[in-house]
């Protein structure tokens, strides 16, 4: 039995795409009569002709996605574009390096390992790029001896 006609009328009167136009296997010979669009309009009121939910997309991988990146996975060397320093700016690469470097010489002036003229020397060479890290500092201050016996 053909109710391609039946489809067509059945979209067009409830405004859904022909693929979502569901006939109730139940009723085929009484849709198969209905020609005319009242008809038709009768049968979605009946329950005869229904219209099938429209297909969405699933958020179920964009969500895993998301969960993996709060985890601060996805995040390797092939994820990245840029520079460097697009990353990780100049700027919080040298306060990551300075800040740890003027706790220790601090800690190092407040236990009177070092003298306050010492500390000054260390402070300046640090602002000015001299150590790598606070062990690259440690080293410098243990090769020149300038820790207070």
């Amino acid at each position: 039995m053909k109710l391609t006609t039946q489809k067509r009328l059945a979209a067009c009167v409830m405004k859904v795409g022909r693929s979502r136009v569901w006939i109730d296997p139940d009723f085929l010979d009484e849709v198969s009569l209905a020609i005319t669009k009242d008809d038709i309009r009768r049968l979605v009121d009946e329950g005869a002709i229904q219209s099938r939910q429209k297909q969405g997309v699933s958020r179920g991988r964009a969500r895993h996605i998301m969960a993996q990146k709060r985890k601060g996975q996805r995040k390797g060397p092939g994820r990245r574009k840029g520079k460097a320093t697009s990353k990780l700016s100049g700027k919080d690469r040298w306060m990551m390096k300075i800040r740890p470097m003027r706790k220790e010489l601090r800690r190092l002036r407040e236990e009177e390992k070092i003298t306050r003229k010492v500390y000054r020397e260390l402070y300046l060479k640090a602002k000015g790029n001299a150590f790598r890290n606070t062990a690259h500092l440690r080293t410098y201050i243990a090769e020149h001896k300038l820790e207070v016996s």
